[in-house]
């Protein structure tokens, strides 16, 4: 409290108003100092249609909280895809913001089962054929999110991933580990019900559930944007970050989590 011992030797308690006001201005917007967290979660926020992209982004921003994205090409609202150069901007400044990113594959299709000890069957939502991928391939489709978001912004994804709806087969699980990505899950407690239809899971109860059972340590599971729920979910995000932050709840990006640490890059 440099600034603050300034002012007590040189300006009298007016000044000392001010610098405690300046000092503890991220209240107003949402941030903590650590000596105020009781506990910490990690948001992560998996791609989707788009549509609320911009103003989950406002909320985050609001509440001066980083997420961790993360990123696959799916089909968005407005016809193209959420890692086509017309996303660039938004993914620019999200990285500017200082939010965190993983993989979430390229197509976003689902890893079924193992085919033998080298295969994995990967097949398009609702679809009962697909692909049979060596590990050679499965790593080419983690990673093909990666260099278009490094060529959209400069920067790569951290090795960390997610698959979609988190189905993961052994074999999965050890192909993207030998390219350098380690998966990552979420807590029960921290899925959101953003997929869920809306008509048997309305926003209030999701929100009231989240609020009530989130505990230290849990990874949270939100998206941006999902066709099939009527009433969007997103913008109770922002009542549950200020009602945790209320609890004593801090944020932090999956590379911060403890089992994460060294995915952190550099």
């Amino acid at each position: 409290m440099v600034f603050i011992s300034w002012a007590m030797r040189h300006a009298g308690s007016a000044a000392l108003a001010l610098a405690y006001a300046l000092t503890f201005a991220g209240g107003a917007n949402g941030s903590q100092t650590p000596s105020a967290c009781k506990a910490t979660v990690y948001l992560t926020i998996d791609t989707g249609h788009m549509g609320p992209a911009e103003a989950m982004a406002a909320i985050l921003k609001k509440h001066n909280v980083n997420a961790t994205f993360f990123l696959a090409n799916e089909k968005t609202e407005r016809g193209d895809t959420s890692l086509a150069p017309t996303w660039s901007g938004f993914w620019q400044a999200r990285a500017a913001e200082g939010h965190a990113f993983g993989s979430h594959t390229w197509r976003h299709w689902y890893f079924r089962s193992d085919v033998g000890h080298d295969k994995v069957r990967y097949v398009p939502w609702g679809k009962n054929s697909g692909e049979t991928m060596t590990q050679a391939d499965v790593c080419g489709e983690i990673r093909k999110s990666d260099e278009a978001f490094k060529a959209m912004t400069g920067r790569a994804l951290a090795p960390i991933w997610r698959a979609p709806g988190g189905k993961l087969t052994p074999n999965t699980i050890r192909f993207a580990e030998a390219c350098g990505y380690k998966h990552v899950a979420w807590s029960p407690a921290g899925f959101s019900g953003d997929e869920l239809p809306s008509e048997k899971f309305p926003s209030d109860a999701l929100l009231s559930k989240q609020l009530a059972n989130i505990r230290d340590g849990d990874i949270l599971l939100w998206h941006l944007g999902i066709w099939s729920r009527k009433d969007p979910l997103y913008p109770k995000l922002d009542p549950l970050i200020a009602g945790l932050k209320q609890k004593g709840f801090c944020f932090a990006t999956i590379t911060d989590h403890p089992d994460y640490q060294k995915t952190r890059r550099q």
